[in-house]
C-alpha cells in the first residue's frame, strides 16, 4: 500500500469498453486501504456507485444531515451526485475497508433489491464472510487486468453480479412480494413456458406460495384462472401459427407443448369451436 495523508490505500482502475457497456454494468475503480488517526473524507460527490466494506474498527458516515456510525462486517454505498462526509471513529483496532465502484444503468435497480438507497445507504452487518470473499475476488481480478479482453471483461462482470447476489439473498426473505409484483412476473413466466407444457403448480412454485392461494390470487386479479390462461396463450400462439406460418398442423402442435396432432386438434375446436384445418383454410 502507498501512504497519503490520511491513509495507506491501493487503488485499481478500470476503463469499461462497448462489450462492458452492452451489460449495462462494470466496475469503475477496486482498492483497500488502512486509515491513519486522521482520517476523513469529504464533503465529496462522485459521480458513480461505490460499494465499501468495513473490515475493523469504526467509522462515522454523514449523509443528508444524518450521522450514522458504522464498524466491522457493516458497509454503505456512496450514489452518485449526494454529498457524503466519513472520518474514523475512536476504536480499539485501526479502520480498515475495500471498496468496489460501480457503473451502468442496471446499477441503482440491483442496489434497491440489494436494499442500499439514497436515503439509507447502508446495511449493518451486511459484510458477511461470503459479501467480503466475493467482493475480495472482484477486487484482486480487476487489480490483475493489465490490459482489457473480452474474457476479463466477462469475468468482473460475472464477479459483480456474484457480489450483488450475494447482497440481494441477504434481503430476500425481509418481507414477502407483493401480489401485483408476482402476478407481473407469473405473466411473464407464463407467456415464456406455456409452449413448454408448464403446469399451474409450476407456477405457483415459481411464484413461491401455495397452488390455491396462487390461483385464487390469479384469477381475482386477471379475471380468469391460471389454468384458462395458460390455454388462452397456447391457442393464440396456435392461430397465428396457422395464419401467418406454413408450418404443417403436426408441426405447431408439437411445437405448442401437445402431445400429439389428435390432442391439440381436440383442444383447439373446444376453444375456437372449429378445427384448425378449418381456420387455415379460412385465411388462405
Amino acid at each position: 500500500m502507498q501512504e497519503y495523508d490520511y491513509e495507506y490505500a491501493e487503488f485499481f482502475y478500470y476503463t469499461p469498453s462497448d462489450l462492458d457497456r452492452e451489460g449495462r454494468l462494470w466496475p469503475v475503480r477496486a482498492g483497500r486501504s488502512r486509515a491513519k488517526p486522521n482520517y476523513k473524507v469529504g464533503p465529496k460527490r462522485i459521480e458513480c456507485y461505490s460499494l465499501h466494506f468495513i473490515h475493523d474498527g469504526m467509522l462515522q458516515l454523514e449523509h443528508d444531515g444524518q450521522q450514522i456510525e458504522l464498524r466491522k462486517d457493516d458497509l454503505f454505498c456512496l450514489f452518485p451526485d449526494r454529498t457524503y462526509h466519513y472520518r474514523m471513529l475512536p476504536s480499539d483496532t485501526p479502520l480498515r475497508m475495500s471498496w468496489l465502484a460501480l457503473d451502468g444503468d442496471r446499477a441503482k435497480p440491483l442496489l434497491e433489491l440489494a436494499g442500499l438507497i439514497p436515503e439509507k445507504p447502508y446495511g449493518r452487518k451486511r459484510a458477511t464472510p461470503r459479501v467480503k470473499e466475493t467482493a475480495e475476488l472482484a477486487i484482486r481480478t480487476l487489480a490483475e487486468v493489465e490490459r482489457w479482453s473480452p474474457s476479463a471483461a466477462l469475468k468482473l462482470q460475472s464477479l459483480v453480479c456474484g457480489l450483488l447476489a450475494e447482497l440481494i439473498q441477504d434481503t430476500a426473505s425481509i418481507s414477502s412480494p407483493e401480489p401485483a409484483g408476482w402476478i407481473d412476473e407469473c405473466l411473464e413466466y407464463m407467456e415464456l413456458h406455456a409452449t413448454e407444457g408448464i403446469s399451474v403448480q409450476q407456477v405457483a412454485a415459481f411464484a413461491g406460495v401455495h397452488r390455491s392461494y396462487f390461483t385464487q390470487v390469479f384469477t381475482g386479479q386477471i379475471g380468469m384462472s391460471p389454468m384458462k390462461y395458460l390455454q388462452r396463450i397456447r391457442m393464440e400462439k396456435a392461430k397465428r401459427l396457422l395464419r401467418e406460418t406454413n408450418a404443417t398442423i403436426t408441426e405447431i402442435a408439437l411445437s405448442l407443448g401437445y402431445p400429439s396432432l389428435y390432442t391439440f386438434t381436440r383442444a383447439f375446436k373446444m376453444y375456437y369451436r372449429m378445427s384448425p384445418q378449418a381456420v387455415r383454410a379460412t385465411e388462405g
